[in-house]
């Protein structure tokens, strides 16, 4: 790695690496997209959305006023991801990789971004090359940009609209690209996130280019951008009247603000935690980046990342509402702060005992965990074993290299990690929240062969968007009372309930149509 050649060669080093970091995210992104079924909650209700949009009848306006299930309306998110997806449907068929093609490559094409990010701010290209790999190589970001949600696509339009932006101080028709970057956020996650991540780079362009305040390309840009969106916004008004903007507006996104989304909530430092959970290895080099950036606030690559970073931890950390994936924005952000503490351990920094302590941790935790999957777990998994043993043993030559004073630490890191993380995605333990219910897919297959396209009532406590997605049926959770109602006023009535509900309910002449493990299909006997 070093600094970049003629930037007019159309095949120049920079070029080359471009090519390079989006060949390597698009073979991450995708490997073995389609192995493991759709999770709850995020993934089965964008599925169904979207296949809502890919069947409905030619001539419909279903892709602008998208609904649900059947034909109820959808007023959570604009339907921009929703409506990719569905083309994905059109051009592939329906299954678990089509669903997540589309989420996937605008993820994957977020890291050549932050590598062009970079190259804008830094003037070193190994800066620029080192912050792609770490986002590249980020466990939460690969994992998660993996999946049919929209945090992907968020962080993707926004490190565009960042590019633009840095581009646009010198060639200023670039900074039309910002808003209309802005406007493509809050056409796919509405419109909260949309000013958040807008107040950034105004906070930004405040602090480092007031000049540009005074440019027509701009305020250009931000309408071009939000014209979309606040005619998308106002359609769905007329249409549905202020029901739409109590759910969308209201529940949906300003009451997440000061109340928890049932009960989902957490300490303002969960974020944190999240981040510290899942930002190992590259962790241990974050508070030198930041310590570099807060040094150098005078240059806009540190006003930048701490603008980036710190505003938008501190929004979100505010909320009442906290889920894991409200973080996703910042780590561009981070890996930019990363990448220059690894860029001047490069050129020549001496490692500190606490990087070279933290990274043989890490090896031997691995080591150990490696030992325990494979020798004392009751189920021994194999996937898991080879996973940790790559990353161990990566991590054990960095760690002597790092002891060493050996710069080659990074690449055996990096390369290590990225081997581990894409034998991850080819195993079936990637998506590990699968593990914690039950299997919908078998389940749907008996409902969708025993039951009618009609409301199925359930015993279980909380709504499987999934299952709904691969029955193709709506699935209400119901109380024991609740359930003995309706089968004593509603004929015919479908039950999907385990075996123990089966006992306790009071049901007269059940008539059992077909079961998966515990779970069994019925109804009253005098149904056809």
């Amino acid at each position: 790695m070093g600094d970049g050649g003629n930037r007019d060669r159309f095949f120049s080093r920079e070029s080359l690496w471009l090519i390079y970091l989006l060949l390597a995210a698009v073979v991450l992104y995708t490997a073995n997209l389609g192995g493991l079924p759709l999770r709850d909650w995020d993934e089965g209700i964008v599925a169904g959305v979207a296949r809502n949009i890919w069947r409905a009848e030619s001539g419909s306006q279903t892709w602008l006023y998208p609904t649900i299930n059947y034909s109820e309306p959808y007023w959570n998110k604009p339907p921009l991801v929703h409506g990719l997806i569905a083309l994905s449907y059109q051009i592939f068929g329906i299954s678990e990789w089509s669903t997540r093609l589309a989420p996937a490559l605008l993820s994957a094409a977020s890291v050549p971004l932050v590598y062009l990010i970079g190259r804008e701010i830094f003037p070193h290209l190994s800066t620029a090359i080192l912050s792609a790999l770490v986002y590249l190589n980020l466990l939460p970001v690969a994992r998660h940009g993996r999946v049919a949600m929209l945090d992907g696509a968020i962080s993707c339009w926004f490190c565009f609209g960042v590019w633009c932006l840095l581009r646009g101080r010198k060639k200023h028709g670039w900074l039309l690209g910002t808003g209309i970057a802005l406007g493509m956020i809050c056409l796919t996650k509405g419109i909260m996130i949309g000013v958040l991540l807008g107040g950034i780079l105004l906070c930004f362009i405040a602090w480092d280019s007031p000049k540009l305040w005074q440019i027509s390309y701009l305020w250009t840009g931000l309408l071009l951008g939000l014209i979309p969106a606040i005619s998308w916004y106002t359609l769905q008004y007329r249409h549905y009247g202020a029901a739409f903007l109590g759910i969308n507006l209201g529940t949906q996104t300003f009451n997440r603000i000061w109340s928890p989304i049932s009960t989902i909530a957490a300490p303002p430092w969960y974020y944190l935690l999240e981040i510290a959970k899942y930002g190992l290895p590259w962790l241990i080099f974050l508070p030198y980046g930041l310590k570099i950036a807060l040094r150098e606030r005078h240059l806009s690559w540190g006003k930048l990342t701490l603008t980036w970073s710190v505003i938008y931890l501190l929004a979100i950390s505010l909320m009442k509402s906290k889920l894991p994936w409200y973080v996703f924005p910042v780590y561009p952000a981070v890996s930019l702060l990363v990448g220059v503490g690894l860029d001047r351990i490069w050129r020549k920094q001496q490692p500190t005992r606490f990087w070279q302590v933290s990274l043989t941790i890490i090896a031997v935790v691995c080591w150990l965990g490696s030992g325990y999957y494979g020798l004392v777990a009751q189920a021994p998994q194999v996937e898991v074993v080879i996973v940790l043993l790559v990353v161990a043993i990566s991590f054990s030559v960095a760690s002597v290299l790092l002891w060493q004073g050996n710069r080659h630490f990074i690449i055996v890191m990096i390369a290590g990690f990225y081997l581990a993380l894409l034998l991850l995605f080819n195993s079936s333990q990637w998506l590990w929240e699968l593990n914690s219910d039950f299997a919908v897919k078998p389940v749907a297959s008996v409902l969708r062969e025993h039951t009618p396209q009609q409301k199925i009532y359930t015993s279980y406590p909380t709504l499987r968007p999934s299952l709904e997605f691969y029955s193709d049926r709506t699935i209400l959770p119901r109380s024991k009372s609740e359930l003995e109602e309706i089968w004593q006023e509603t004929a015919p009535s479908y039950f999907l309930v385990d075996s123990q509900a089966v006992a306790e309910l009071k049901l007269q002449s059940p008539k059992i149509l077909g079961h998966s493990g515990s779970w069994q299909i019925v109804t009253q006997k005098s149904a056809k």
